[in-house]
């Protein structure tokens, strides 16, 4: 079946799943394969689900006319989005950046939701097979499109973006994140740009943070919507404080969110731009992001006893780690804890990363530092309290000397520190 013929079935059929738990009737069933399952061996039971039809790509679970089979079903369904989008008839932002892109997502959706008809991608899923699902979402009703780019390594961006074909884009910022796959900041950079690169080749537009330096020398040659602190910015929005919640100014207007720490500003402030670029009213901007709330452990306040929990362990790398410890360390309390998980995929720089971390930390007004995971407890000298496991944490450390506390909590989402909540 070619994938005219596809997306016409597809069309009647507008529900696409890869997941057969998830099955509802009249799905469309792509089995994608992994190194640990072959979605193929399914789909019979997706059938019995109620799924109309299965995409498959091993002739022998062919069942009957309701299994297309076809040469790669990765590859088609990433076919097929990219034959949808350009049925499409709206204009798509794409995002992308080493930190901040899923808050900053859905702070863009917050506000243009209140104005169109809006589809932004779920979650994280925003690589190979997330963008091609988020594109599927999107019909003749709605009239904007979100998609968050993800990636470890080149060229991944730029094949994203030639499969959602974005009109505007944005980077949220360039930091050391996945150095084992892009092999230094330089690599990072180079990466991210990709999304630059395609827009400038197609004569796209982007939102540039004018308080980035590469962001400005990288869309030199763009066409270019500036927002920022800068007299010249087509969209001026000013940082009024963070003790913790960030609070900006835009148009004498003072917007008061849920999100900590000053790092979030630029998050917050790409959202009012492009909220204000497409005319959503200031009020409903307003209120959309003074009602986000943050949620999957990413900068969430949480009360335990009298110790007050700043939750932001759904990553870490040096980057977001650095912004957090600064920012925890301008805050206005005392007996501030902060709780360190490792930080993975850095590769050779891991031991001196984890190193330069822990020297920041020291460095800070900050009363008391913990560290947990092999990396710090292989990198830091003797003197430091660190806690080779997780384990070794729950089992040694007493939480009682964590009461009337300000913690903050922060590791990578495979140290999976929110489990000290469990232990209170």
């Amino acid at each position: 079946m070619n994938i005219e013929k596809l997306h016409k079935l597809f069309l009647k059929h507008p529900s696409v799943s890869t997941d057969t738990r998830k099955i509802s009737k009249n799905n469309l069933y792509f089995a994608l394969k992994g190194d640990n399952f072959n979605g193929n061996r399914f789909a019979k039971l997706a059938i019995e689900n109620g799924a109309s039809y299965c995409i498959i790509d091993e002739e022998e679970f062919a069942l009957n006319k309701q299994c297309i089979v076809v040469e790669n079903v990765l590859e088609t369904l990433q076919e097929l989005a990219r034959y949808h989008r350009r049925h499409l008839s709206l204009p798509i932002i794409a995002l992308t950046g080493s930190n901040g892109k899923t808050t900053t997502k859905e702070l863009i959706h917050a506000v243009l939701s209140k104005k169109f008809e809006t589809v932004a991608t779920f979650g994280n899923l925003n690589n190979h097979i997330g963008v091609p699902l988020t594109l599927l979402k999107m019909n003749h009703n709605t009239e904007m499109g979100i998609v968050e780019m993800g990636a470890n390594h080149k060229s991944e961006i730029a094949f994203l973006c030639n499969i959602a074909f974005p009109d505007y884009g944005l980077i949220t910022n360039f930091g050391k994140a996945h150095l084992e796959g892009f092999g230094s900041i330089e690599g990072v950079i180079e990466a991210k740009s990709e999304l630059y690169k395609h827009l400038i080749n197609h004569n796209k537009t982007m939102f540039v943070n004018s308080s980035d330096s590469i962001q400005l020398e990288k869309s030199q040659e763009a066409t270019t919507v500036s927002f920022g602190q800068n007299k010249t910015d087509n969209y001026i929005i000013h940082f009024v404080s963070a003790q913790p919640n960030v609070t900006v100014r835009f148009n004498n207007i003072e917007i008061n969110s849920q999100l900590i720490g000053d790092y979030n500003f630029n998050n917050i402030a790409v959202a009012i731009a492009i909220g204000a670029y497409f005319k959503v009213d200031e009020k409903l901007i307003k209120e959309a992001i003074e009602n986000y709330t943050p949620k999957n452990n990413r900068s969430q306040i949480v009360k335990k006893g009298n110790t007050e929990i700043i939750l932001d362990a759904y990553n870490a790398n040096p980057s977001s780690m650095t912004v957090a410890l600064q920012n925890f360390g301008k805050l206005e309390t005392t007996n501030k804890v902060a709780i360190l998980g490792d930080m993975f995929e850095l590769g050779t720089d891991a031991k001196k990363e984890h190193l330069t971390i822990a020297t920041l930390a020291n460095s800070l007004p900050i009363s008391k530092i913990i560290f947990i995971g092999e990396n710090f407890h292989n990198a830091l000298p003797i003197g430091h309290e660190t806690f080779k496991t997780f384990n070794d944490f729950k089992e040694q450390f007493n939480l009682k000397s964590l009461e009337d506390a300000t913690l903050l909590i922060k590791g990578s989402r495979g140290m999976a520190l929110e489990r000290i909540l469990d232990l209170f």
